[in-house]
């Protein structure tokens, strides 16, 4: 049975029997705890914490997840990986353990003409928790497993939390017995290599307290309302039905490993199992950096981005190692498009930008490694010149740290240079970095903060908007909050959150600031000083008492300011026409990744890898206007995001859209996008689009800043009293100023040259006198010295060649300091007959390194470097007259 079918089997049968189809949420979530999403149930989280009432009793989904605790295990063993899918159905307090088992078990073992997986029951176990002797009873009852393949595990195995306080459960997972040629007898608790665990079933009736790890936490008590999670690995499934060994041999993952087979000339599962790990790796990998880029995901050096970069760089990685140096992402990304499109068609229709990031982090990835190489060979040189065979753990780790250079490679070019590699000491120093970044994200984690008093305010029902439509609204106060408690009362003065049953005030969301406003009422005015959503429901208005006194209950009028919100529909609507603009210049890849806009101002970020050219700017900036000329109409469409999708409405990375979606529409199909923000009614009410400039926010990314309406004015007017001011200056037209301004330029750049020709005449004039001041230090003369401070280390390297040339035939050296603040150039050169009696430049340097705390090096005829201690030069010089005395 083919992947793709298990997907569709397990909600067929799911829908037939009440739930609710979910579709797959982003891997990228706003959620504090999780840099991707890790499991099924996270987009139902706030159902289950009760921040939300569930819109729906039971559901179904299909979730795309990615872990990343374990990338450096993916491919040593089968049983690691980074991307997965998780088959889940889930209750709202509907209903429970009996239900749970019952529909799992029904799934499993009917038939599959009947529409089931059609699995033996005879080889199924389950677990139990310690102590569920309820669910153990339900095993017997409902499935008729005997007593011996139920077996009870601890808290580690089989009791499931959120890793913060909230709800909690014990679980009971559903194992295969695949035989024994793969392993031991006696179930799951034996060998769960043999016993394959394909569904956990987790019955929610829990409340769990503070603490840490897996079981260093208090039970609180029971539950109000009992739930279910359950999550089925779709692959874990699919290894058993299609009669394979394990997920790397299934239909939606081999298919990678062959095109790596064909373009390396290597075979998987020939016995080589290094081999095997790279094949692996390339297969799982693949997988994962396609739906993260799809996601919007794009390579970095920070969270998200770096994972990405370091699943993408080890897939490069990895097949150097089996010998293919051509780029091979392109083709890897185009087997996963057409594995994997059935299941997620956006591979299929964004597969020109996916393929594009994808591409353009491997050339980035194969100029590091030329440049790692560069810094391999310097140091597997010293190395050898210094009479050592090791390369030491730091550099091993500089290399990858600093460079991205694997460690892999770094074994691979030692060993062909005769070298070993401290891999104790770089392991010991990659476990520290992982410690630090381990406690960095444990500071950060901030779990689920107290909730109550807005689930209580929610209970009420969500805050009705009315923004769109009016600017006014009467409503009522239903709730005042100060520090996360509900209070009575407000005074002057004093700044608390107020909840309103209705209100006509933007909360800030899709990129677009909250409005600002007022809220008054019988003897009081609020300032309203910030608008925010809790829970994508409920509008929690901070506001500043400015006179009187607010209560709860209380009949107030809510108002925007009618000048910010003209301005902040210019804003968003100019945010919708510039990204139309951008795609319509540069392509559809171009696909917006975040943005913000405010009254007269717009910042978009958008996925591309170099920078615009300003012919391109220009180009964008004036499709843009004629947009606005053109006076498009406006046009907002309320439908599903299956209606969304036909109509051609452009998704955002990363948001969460609810059931019923909004899409704007400006000159109809020319800009379609799904947004919740105000917008203008034609696309004149904009005014004048005026770009900033355009940027880069990290790697494959870009930002364009703008102005619109009457701030795009204002920044053109200052900037034509700038031209003006410059041609009253210049006493030229202003057209001429440009010119004028490159001419001044050019004198500039060439006075600065002739400056600097009689800078180096003159340093290098005084090269005589200093070879008269060489010293004779056990027979060699020595010139060591400062020179005039600011003198660069071309300018001291040729000053220091002049002295040397002047010293004739005697043995001698030349060592050169100059300082620029504290840090210092340094140049040493030694004459060929000091060379002869066996003084090499290079190997001086480490004898004065330390006083001036340099790094740098060279061959035996010439050294240079820098320092970062100017202070420390006069011990250098006394360091160095040491060194040739021999004391």
């Amino acid at each position: 049975m083919q992947t793709h079918e298990i997907s569709h089997r397990f909600l067929n049968y799911f829908k037939s029997t009440g739930h609710t189809q979910v579709a797959s949420a982003s891997l990228i979530l706003e959620d504090p705890n999780l840099l991707f999403v890790n499991a099924g149930m996270v987009q139902f989280k706030p159902y289950f914490l009760g921040d939300v009432p569930p819109p729906y009793p039971r559901a179904t989904s299909v979730q795309k997840c990615v872990r990343t605790g374990d990338i450096d295990e993916v491919g040593k063993t089968t049983r690691h990986n980074t991307f997965f899918q998780m088959a889940g159905n889930f209750s709202f307090g509907d209903y429970f353990k009996a239900d749970a088992i019952k529909h799992a078990w029904t799934l499993i073992t009917s038939s599959q003409a009947d529409g089931g997986y059609g699995l033996d029951p005879d080889r199924l176990w389950a677990t139990v928790y310690e102590d569920d002797d309820e669910a153990l009873a339900l095993w017997q009852e409902i499935a008729g497993l005997p007593a011996e393949r139920i077996q009870r595990r601890d808290m580690v195995d089989n009791y499931w939390s959120m890793g913060v306080p909230g709800p909690s459960g014990p679980c009971s997972e559903i194992y295969f017995d695949r035989g024994p040629e793969h392993g031991a007898e006696g179930g799951p608790v034996a060998d769960e290599s043999r016993y394959l665990e394909i569904w956990n079933l987790v019955f929610m009736q829990h409340l769990r307290g503070e603490g840490h790890g897996k079981t260093d936490f208090p039970i609180l008590g029971e539950l109000p309302a009992k739930s279910i999670d359950t999550g089925m690995g779709i692959e874990r499934v699919a290894t058993l039905l299609q009669g394979v060994d394990n997920v790397y041999e299934t239909d939606l993952v081999r298919p990678v490993i062959g095109k790596a087979e064909e373009m390396s000339g290597r075979r998987y599962g020939s016995g080589n199992q290094v081999d095997d790990v790279r094949f692996r790796v390339i297969a799982d990998h693949a997988r994962s950096g396609m739906m993260l880029i799809a996601d919007g995901v794009t390579p970095g050096n920070e969270a998200r981005g770096y994972v990405l970069r370091r699943l993408l760089r080890r897939i490069v990685r990895s097949v150097r190692l089996l010998g293919v140096t051509e780029p091979v992402l392109g083709e890897f990304a185009a087997v996963v498009r057409d594995t994997m499109s059935p299941s997620y068609p956006e591979l299929a229709t964004d597969f020109p930008r996916i393929e594009s990031v994808m591409r353009k982090e491997e050339e980035t990835f194969l100029a590091t490694l030329a440049s790692g190489s560069k810094i391999f060979d310097l140091a597997a040189e010293q190395i050898k010149a210094d009479g050592r065979a090791l390369l030491p753990g730091d550099k091993a780790f500089q290399l990858h740290d600093t460079y991205g250079f694997p460690i892999d490679l770094t074994l691979e070019m030692a060993a062909e240079k005769g070298l070993s590699v401290d891999e104790d000491g770089f392991r010991a120093l990659m476990a520290e970095q992982r410690a630090r970044a381990k406690a960095d994200a444990a500071s950060r984690k901030t779990g689920h903060g107290d909730q109550s008093v807005y689930r209580e305010l929610l209970a009420q029902g969500p805050t009705e908007f009315v923004g769109y439509e009016s600017l006014s609204a009467e409503a009522t106060v239903r709730g005042l909050i100060r520090d996360g408690q509900r209070i009575s009362g407000a005074a002057e003065g004093d700044i608390v959150e107020v909840v309103l049953d209705r209100t006509p005030l933007y909360a800030e969301s899709g990129g677009q600031e909250s409005d600002a406003g007022t809220i008054t009422g019988l003897g009081v005015e609020l300032e309203v000083l910030d608008v925010q959503k809790v829970a994508r429901k409920l509008w929690v208005h901070q506001v500043r008492v400015r006179g009187g006194e607010i209560t709860e209950g209380q009949h107030v009028e809510a108002n925007v300011d009618p000048e910010w919100r003209v301005g902040a529909r210019q804003g968003h609507s100019g945010t919708h026409v510039v990204h139309a603009a951008l795609r319509e210049v540069l392509g559809p890849t171009a696909l917006q990744s975040g943005s913000y806009n405010k009254p007269g101002y717009l910042r978009l970020d958008f996925a591309w890898s170099s920078a615009l050219s300003p012919e391109t700017r220009s180009e964008i900036e004036e499709v843009s206007n004629l947009a606005v000329r053109k006076d498009l109409p406006v046009r907002v469409v309320y439908t599903d995001m299956g209606g969304a999708q036909e109509l051609g409405a452009v998704a955002l990375f990363g948001e969460t859209y609810d059931e019923t979606v909004r899409v704007v529409e400006i000159g109809g199909p020319w800009s379609r996008e799904l947004c919740g923000g105000t917008h203008v009614e034609h696309s004149s009410q904009i005014g004048p689009i005026t770009l900033l400039g355009e940027s880069s926010v990290g790697s494959g990314s870009r930002r364009l800043e703008a102005y619109v309406g009457m701030d795009a004015m204002r920044y053109l007017a200052k900037e034509r009293a700038l031209v003006q001011n410059l041609a009253a200056m210049l006493k030229v037209p202003d057209v001429e100023v440009p010119g004028r301004v490159e001419a001044l330029i050019e004198r500039l750049r060439t006075a600065e040259k002739e400056l600097e020709k009689l800078r180096a005449g003159q340093l290098l004039s005084s090269a005589g006198t200093l070879a008269d001041k060489a010293e004779d230090v056990n027979g060699t003369s020595l010139v060591a010295l400062q020179v005039p401070d600011g003198v660069g280390g071309g300018d001291l390297r040729s000053l220091a060649v002049e002295v040397r040339n002047r010293l004739g035939s005697r043995p001698g050296v030349v060592a050169l300091f100059s300082a620029d603040g504290d840090k210092v150039a340094f140049v040493v050169a030694t004459t060929s007959a000091a060379r002869d009696n066996g003084i090499a430049a290079g190997k001086l340097v480490p004898s004065f390194a330390a006083a001036i705390e340099a790094r740098g090096g060279g061959k035996p005829d010439l050294a240079q470097g820098g320092g970062a201690n100017a202070g420390g030069i006069g011990e250098a010089v006394n360091a160095l007259r040491r060194a040739l005395d021999g004391s």
